[in-house]
């Protein structure tokens, strides 16, 4: 026995099987699990006791970290006026015209925070605001995707880096003088950022590296192509597909296809693939999607913020879809919030309350947790495997009603009635970040983000 390790005493602690409980958790001083069981360590160590029940981290796999900063700000309408996805995103656009790169890491280190509060513990970052306020790339191409894996590691929380090819204003369309800063040109300029990418990971351990095209209408459509089949064959590719009614519309337009139907067309669609929204799907799309072994990122407060739609989840998992949850931008952050809002949805529309079949919160869970590794560019066969890193989110066991619960039904009852006033705090690489809902930098991070909002004064 090493009596080196840093010791946990959960109350439980979930497995893909089930709870283990009481759980000793051993770490190194680098957080990777040594010793994993429901008995003490027999040599007399120091273990700290946990009054919690550590569930998996949870991944965000869909992040617009700069978005933040314009979340509540897009929410009056004016009488008499139609207000969409297509009018927000102007004031998306506003909002990415106005961050200098201090402010965007600041916005950045705030929300990822926030996302590891609530028990998120790795974010993909779809990264696309790549140069200066003129559309001019940095002396460093990497310049912005450095500031945001910079605020990552003053968060404390994992990133998987996305840059994101972003070409066009539109199916066949020039880019826009207000889309000028997530603009590559070129696919050769998009490798290039990439590259540049490659060499921003390296500052920080718990950073790694996927790779995106925005969007069939942002990208054309050969070099749509051309970027998956001279991307890196080891990385995950995350894409935003059939969001919006039109978009399926324009693509029908200049394609003669629907995106979904383009891309399964045109592109060898496996388990790499990360398919954000899919919001906008018919039968013989949702089928193949379900057997191509990819992954839909689903982001419902976003989604019903936006007025998106409602994706098909009730016939998809039926078939065996696969899936997990991102917070897009940012309107809402709680991954609990996130679970329900797809299961009810779903409920509403079909009338009927079992969106899944079985333990609804264990498939929720077990689902989000595989997929999201998945999004992520991770592979772990179990929620908390020796040798793998032991991030956790803690709920608090003493908690009036989870108290009182029994095993069979204790995670529905976190799932289902929980908010982040539950939790004990996130542990990310064996330690904690957050306790008792402080961040270790939090002054930090507030005060830069106070600033950085002051400065823009958007608010």
């Amino acid at each position: 026995m090493n009596t080196q390790l840093k010791y946990y005493l959960f109350s439980a602690l979930l497995q893909k099987e089930g709870w283990i409980s009481p759980a000793y958790v051993g770490v190194e001083e680098d957080g990777i699990i040594r010793y994993l069981k429901k008995e003490a360590p027999k040599e007399g160590v120091a273990v700290e006791a946990v009054h919690g029940f550590a569930l998996p981290g949870f991944q965000n796999a869909h992040s617009h970290a700069f978005q933040y900063a314009m979340a509540g700000l897009a929410e009056n309408h004016a009488p008499g006026t139609d207000d969409d996805f297509w009018t927000w995103r102007e004031a998306m656009y506003q909002c990415a015209l106005s961050v200098d790169p201090d402010q965007a890491q600041a916005i950045a280190a705030m929300v990822y925070a926030e996302m590891v509060r609530v028990g998120y513990t790795h974010v993909a970052e779809f990264h696309y605001l790549h140069h200066d306020k003129d559309g001019k790339p940095y002396n460093n191409l990497a310049e912005m995707a450095e500031r945001m894996v910079a605020a990552a590691k003053t968060a404390g929380i994992k990133i998987t880096l996305i840059p994101v090819f972003y070409q066009k204003g539109g199916f066949g369309v020039d880019p826009q003088p207000r889309q000028r800063r997530f603009i590559s040109k070129k696919v050769d300029d998009y490798f290039k950022l990439l590259e540049a990418s490659k060499s921003t990971i390296k500052n920080y351990e718990k950073a790694c590296l996927g790779f995106s095209v925005h969007s069939l209408r942002a990208v054309d459509l050969d070099e749509v192509k051309t970027t998956f089949q001279q991307g890196p064959k080891d990385l995950p590719f995350h894409l935003h597909v059939a969001e919006q009614k039109k978009e399926i519309t324009d693509c029908l337009a200049y394609t003669g296809k629907r995106p979904m139907q383009w891309i399964f067309d045109n592109l060898p669609v496996d388990d790499r693939f990360h398919l954000v929204h899919s919001t906008h799907l018919d039968e013989n799309e949702l089928n193949l999607l379900a057997k191509s072994g990819a992954n839909v990122v689903l982001c419902p407060s976003t989604e019903g913020n936006l007025g998106d739609g409602i994706f098909r989840m009730r016939e998809y998992v039926k078939t065996g879809g696969r899936w997990c949850i991102g917070t897009d931008s940012h309107i809402g952050l709680n991954p609990l919030e996130e679970f329900r809002m797809i299961d009810y949805r779903q409920r509403l529309l079909s009338n009927q309350r079992n969106t899944f079949e079985g333990d609804a919160a264990t498939y929720m869970i077990n689902e989000q947790i595989a997929s999201g590794r998945r999004a992520m560019g991770i592979n772990q066969s179990n929620h908390f495997d020796l040798g793998k890193p032991l991030d956790a989110m803690v709920y608090n066991s003493q908690s009036h009603l989870v108290a009182e619960t029994s095993e069979k039904y204790r995670l529905a009852t976190l799932v289902y009635t929980s908010d982040s006033s539950r939790s004990v705090g996130t542990i990310v690489n064996g330690k904690w970040v957050v306790k008792n809902q402080h961040h270790v930098n939090g002054d930090s991070i507030k005060t830069a983000f106070t600033n950085a909002m002051r400065e823009l004064k958007n608010r």
